[in-house]
């Protein structure tokens, strides 16, 4: 479960705007459901994402056991910062915040346009995640950005033991076969996939409005992705069934982190990743799948740290 979005949909980003109870519950829902990964960042929600899954585990102590949490570093509702104390700070705040004193791993969060030497080199990032290894509080370090031109090159310095990887696979989007992949594939990196909803379009079909959140997506998008969506009707299969289970099959991707706001999308994310779908739908779905890199839309957050 991606935490994002947790409390309610929230484009503007305003956190008065969020549903802390909501939240709560729904982290409650998600782990009950079946849900074993919780990924979220200081960043959501203005730090209020960390607070509502916090609050959810101290309610609720028995659902802490084989549960995951993954959170983030370098980027704070302060800004950017790589730096070695910076990280150590970020890390407390988040412990705080979450009640816990260990993580099974910690990501390097969206470092994009920022030299790879202040988060690889003396003093950054990974000096402090190596020290924080060393002292037990996390055991895995990743890179997570919103920007496959970042996290590929991370990938590639086999510095990284995982990745969430956003917006380069799902049934619209292929970019991660370029170099993601084959750079995971040397280094055994794993792989969290995240947007596999492409910001809701892959869930709920197109609508007429046609813009996603950072999406904006061209007319051709959206006839197309209304051939899919048609041919779910006709299995009788939902649309955000396909788009999840269609990237666990490939062998790369460990798991799916879609993004979730209340109990309702919880539950749904659970149950459709555990439906049965025959062979025959990927058969007939197969010659339906397109690559939209180039074309297929709009990613305003490339724009947000130039």
């Amino acid at each position: 479960m991606g935490t994002g979005f947790l409390g309610g949909r929230n484009p503007s980003g305003d956190p008065s705007e969020l549903d802390e109870e909501l939240g709560v519950e729904t982290v409650i829902e998600a782990i009950e459901a079946g849900c074993s990964l919780i990924d979220t960042a200081p960043i959501y929600g203005q730090t209020k994402s960390e607070v509502m899954i916090g609050k959810a585990l101290r309610a609720r102590p028995d659902l802490r056991e084989g549960l995951i949490v993954t959170t983030k570093v370098g980027q704070t509702v302060e800004g950017r910062d790589y730096s070695y104390d910076a990280i150590m700070r970020n890390v407390e705040a988040s412990q705080q915040r979450l009640g816990m004193e260990s993580f099974e791993i910690l990501y390097v969060h969206d470092a994009i346009n920022v030299p790879m030497e202040n988060v690889l080199g003396k003093g950054g990032t990974l000096e402090a995640l190596r020290k924080l290894q060393d002292d037990g509080v996390v055991r895995f370090i990743g890179t997570a950005a919103n920007d496959p031109d970042t996290n590929g090159p991370f990938i590639e310095t086999g510095e990284f033991d995982v990745a969430v990887v956003a917006d380069a696979w799902s049934l619209l989007n292929q970019q991660a076969q370029h170099l993601i992949f084959p750079a995971a594939k040397k280094y055994n990196v794993g792989i969290a996939l995240a947007t596999p909803h492409e910001r809701g379009l892959l869930a709920t079909g197109p609508k007429a409005n046609n813009r996603y959140l950072n999406r904006r997506f061209s007319s051709e998008i959206i006839a197309h992705v209304g051939k899919l969506q048609n041919l779910c009707v006709e299995f009788d299969i939902p649309l955000v069934a396909v788009s999840l289970q269609w990237c666990l099959r490939h062998p790369m991707i460990s798991t799916v982190i879609p993004g979730v706001a209340n109990p309702a999308e919880a539950r749904q994310n659970i149950e459709v990743g555990s439906m049965e779908i025959p062979e025959s739908f990927w058969q007939e779905l197969e010659p339906l799948i397109n690559d939209w890199t180039e074309s297929r839309y709009v990613v305003e957050i490339k724009n947000k740290f130039k």
